[in-house]
């Protein structure tokens, strides 16, 4: 029995496939490559020490994706696969409106094809929009202000209502907050196609000399430094908590809800020196405005998944920064040799 991991090639996907085949399972990926590389893969294989079967498909490709279920002894489905980029959502809503949710309902009419009732899929913080108090619990009200966090809010009533319908299903929606970091072995991390999106590769790009300076965007915020607080973890151990949620999701059924975050909050300065302490690298930056609907604090509340999952996030800021720093010292050009 194999586990497919769709998006299986991206920046947490990688990071997930090692971890799942470090703690013994096989797996199948697919992955379209429009933003990740098959690089990262060969790299998993090589840290793993052990092969696996890969299929470069879109998940809009419904007889591409019928073959690998008819190949395979699917037992599980992890879904990352999707567009990601908030900015971009704003510009091609369309676009991300129809590929994401379009690839979703291709995926689950697949699964339900051939028997496969168990998922994790690998939602957001996004769902949660302008929060007004923190830390965020998984009751909290939805209202996501971008149509990248709306795909993600739509999947969830989607599997939600696949769940009503058929209760042999079983379903996790793991809610993630800000991801940084990189594997320990420096071998795969973070590799942007263009312009980083998110702070820590901007951060990273900026410490090896690829970019003059950071843009920090607004210094008026209602935090302890007057810059944006958010709940950075570690992607190896959003990774392995993919790993809880899939034992759970095996041996039960039902649909849940978990933030994955550290429940602490830090701002984008506190980042910034603590890369600079743990790296010894200076990291330029100025202050430029606010990013419409950008938010004062937002954390997460991770109690749920501690006790239902038994998963806690164990690494910290220093960890993040350090091998953050390792995967792009030894990558500078990331993937692209």
């Amino acid at each position: 029995m194999s586990i497919l991991v769709t998006g299986g090639a991206g920046y947490i996907g990688s990071h997930t496939c090692l971890e799942l085949l470090n703690a013994g399972y096989e797996i199948v990926v697919i992955d379209n490559l429009s933003n990740s590389k098959l690089e990262a893969l060969n790299r998993v294989s090589e840290l793993a020490k052990t092969d696996f079967k890969f299929y470069k498909i879109d998940l809009l490709n419904k007889k591409a994706l019928e073959t690998v279920f008819s190949e395979n002894n699917i037992e599980a489905v992890i879904h990352f696969a999707g567009l990601k980029s908030v900015n971009e959502s704003i510009e091609t809503p369309l676009h991300y409106y129809h590929n994401n949710i379009t690839g979703t309902l291709t995926l689950c009419q697949t699964m339900r094809k051939y028997g496969v009732t168990k998922m994790i899929f690998s939602s957001s913080a996004n769902v949660y929009g302008v929060t007004k108090c923190v830390p965020i619990t998984e009751d909290y009200p939805l209202n996501p202000i971008n149509p990248y966090g709306r795909t993600k809010l739509i999947i969830e009533t989607i599997l939600r209502d696949l769940y009503m319908s058929d209760q042999s299903w079983s379903i996790a929606l793991l809610r993630y907050f800000n991801p940084i970091g990189a594997h320990e072995s420096g071998r795969i991390g973070e590799d942007p196609n263009d312009i980083p999106n998110n702070l820590m590769p901007y951060i990273t790009q900026v410490a090896i000399g690829k970019r003059d300076k950071l843009k920090v965007f607004g210094s008026d915020y209602d935090t302890h430094d007057g810059t944006g607080v958010r709940d950075y973890i570690h992607v190896v151990d959003l990774a392995k908590g993919h790993l809880k949620a899939l034992e759970m999701v095996i041996q039960t059924t039902g649909i849940d809800t978990f933030n994955l975050g550290t429940g602490i909050g830090y701002s984008v300065l506190d980042l910034i020196k603590s890369y600079e302490k743990t790296t010894s690298q200076k990291v330029p930056y100025t202050f430029t405005h606010r990013r419409p609907g950008d938010i004062d604090k937002c954390y997460a509340d991770t109690k749920k998944a501690n006790e239902k999952l038994g998963w806690k996030a164990t690494k910290n800021l220093e960890d993040m920064c350090r091998d953050a720093w390792e995967w792009q010292k030894n990558n500078p050009n990331g993937y692209d040799k």
